[in-house]
């Protein structure tokens, strides 16, 4: 190299016979244009570098054998992997390989893996025999194993994560002495919310209802259904419990529980901005009290939702605003699907004389598609033939016929 150096500087510089010569006309050459333009766009001149050390070498490479391993062995993406790599720090497949190999044998497909890493890298790192196993087997003797198992862990990595002793026994041995069953149990750990359980907050909470005479059956809904409002900081629970109670639920009915979630959920603010809603709508308070107990639910329905379906059934179908409140579930089905259909099947039926007399809105929304299709569709529609579209949604009443 040096060799071919040194016939490209004569070239340039004749008179340059020796090293020393060559080393200043070198130095004249980094500083002319004609090296810019001839020798540099030519070939690059290869000087000697420094060999990285082993350490800087190791940490070069590092980063894609991590980036690779998590793309082939873990079924992320490249862009995936490479942000997942950033969050562990690993230099040969052993330990991940292990921990991959356990899942496997206890389930675990690629989707049930890719998901796990994705939200919780540092499993690959965990200690197999002593962190993950033992709580593997914990949940098979519970009851869940196989699919399941692997389903409900890899929605749930946390459950790798959380210690056995210290937190994921107690909490099962709480919810056992609600729930009973180990299947009842199984679902709630399929919940996140379980997580954040406070030991002595859940027990003070289910006592509480115990002590209103709440059936266990109610409670085990609860726990199942709403873990995070069993869960709730007692204050909190005990303020919303009083609430429930005051506006009439009844302890021993189940809409108690359902009354109880949606207090929970709804807060303080949204709550009384929704009261004032159906207020303008024209209902009275004795209207969305009554229609709370009947269907608490109701109460989760958006502003713009609740006020379309209420415009629907006052200005189009012409009900009272009452009439709706004593059958506060119908406000919670599609509007699109189920209200505009059936709504419009039955104007149009009374337009053509077929309907005699009145027919009422819980019968016309609350009957099965069977039901109602038997008898207002099936029955007449050798008279008006466009019924089953209507019914289907493949025609546009709303604006022709409403």
């Amino acid at each position: 190299m040096f060799a071919l150096c040194s016939k490209r500087l004569e070239s340039f510089f004749p008179i340059c016979k020796t090293v020393g010569d060559l080393e200043i006309g070198l130095c004249v050459l980094r500083s002319s244009q004609i090296f810019l333009k001839n020798f540099s766009s030519k070939a690059p001149l290869s000087l000697p570098v420094e060999k990285d050390k082993p350490q800087e070498k190791n940490q070069v490479q590092g980063r894609p054998f991590k980036v690779s391993y998590l793309v082939k062995s873990c079924g992320l993406t490249p862009e995936v992997a490479l942000s997942v790599s950033e969050k562990i720090n690993f230099q040969t497949p052993e330990r991940p390989d292990s921990v991959l190999g356990l899942l496997r044998d206890h389930g675990f497909t690629m989707t049930h893996i890719s998901r796990l890493v994705r939200v919780c890298p540092s499993l690959l790192l965990a200690n197999v025999e002593k962190t993950l196993l033992p709580k593997l087997e914990f949940y098979r003797s519970i009851g869940l194993s196989g699919q399941d198992l692997a389903r409900i862990v890899s929605s749930n990595p946390y459950l790798l994560t959380r210690s056995l002793e210290n937190y994921i026994i107690p909490c099962y041995d709480i919810l056992k002495s609600v729930l009973i069953l180990d299947e009842k149990v199984a679902k709630c750990f399929a919940r996140s919310s379980w997580l954040s359980l406070q030991k002595n907050n859940f027990a003070v909470n289910i006592s509480t209802l115990r002590a209103l005479g709440v059936p266990q059956s109610f409670i085990s809904v609860l726990v199942t259904c709403h873990p995070s409002v069993a869960c709730r900081k007692t204050t909190t629970f005990e303020k919303d419990v009083e609430k429930v109670i005051r506006m009439g639920l009844n302890p021993l009915k189940m809409t108690f529980i359902s009354a109880l979630h949606v207090v929970s959920c709804v807060g303080e603010s949204s709550w009384a901005q929704k009261m004032e809603m159906c207020k303008r709508c024209g209902w009275t308070e004795d209207d969305l009290l009554s229609a709370f107990r009947k269907d608490p639910f109701f109460m989760e329905i958006s502003k713009k939702t609740f006020l379309s379906k209420m415009d629907v059934f006052v200005n189009k179908m012409g009900l009272q605003p009452a009439d709706v409140a004593r059958v506060p579930t119908i406000l919670r089905y599609s509007l699109e699907k189920r209200i505009i259909p059936r709504c419009s099947i039955i104007k149009v039926l009374h337009s053509k004389g077929l309907l005699k007399e009145k027919v009422a809105m819980s019968t016309v929304l609350l009957q099965s598609d069977k039901t109602f299709l038997n008898r207002f569709v099936m029955k007449h529609h050798e008279t008006v033939p466009q019924l089953f579209d209507i019914f289907h949604g493949k025609l546009s009443i709303l604006q022709t016929v409403l």
